[in-house]
């Protein structure tokens, strides 16, 4: 083998490499963005599921050494699960039937016995 096909192989292997550890990288952040969820809606299961069987079937859009439609799949996970927990912390911020400002702290408050 010739100098140059070894470069290239070398880069190729660096490369592949490279994608899977993003495509790991990726897949460990939508668990963890999943575990913040206590309750996922139809859309959060399917999002959620949906991107680890895609990057665990062996069938893909492109041939398993390029991960990057598996990355591209579970980026596109975690951006929905992501938006999905900002929307839950959002909800939970603000009760029914709180008033929209914030209790004047000027106020001493007295414990109860």
């Amino acid at each position: 083998m010739s100098r140059q096909a070894w470069v290239l192989v070398v880069i190729a292997s660096i490369l592949a490499l490279a994608t899977l550890v993003g495509a790991v990288v990726l897949a460990v952040r939508v668990v963890r963005t999943r575990r913040l969820l206590t309750g996922l809606g139809a859309g959060g299961k399917v999002a959620f599921y949906g991107a680890l069987i895609y990057t665990i079937f062996p069938v893909d859009v492109l041939p398993d050494p390029i991960y990057l439609d598996d990355m591209g799949v579970l980026a596109a996970a975690l951006i929905y699960l992501t938006r999905l927990v900002h929307q839950r912390r959002a909800a939970g911020r603000q009760l029914p039937g709180q008033p929209d400002t914030p209790p004047d702290r000027d106020r001493v408050r007295r414990r109860v016995p």
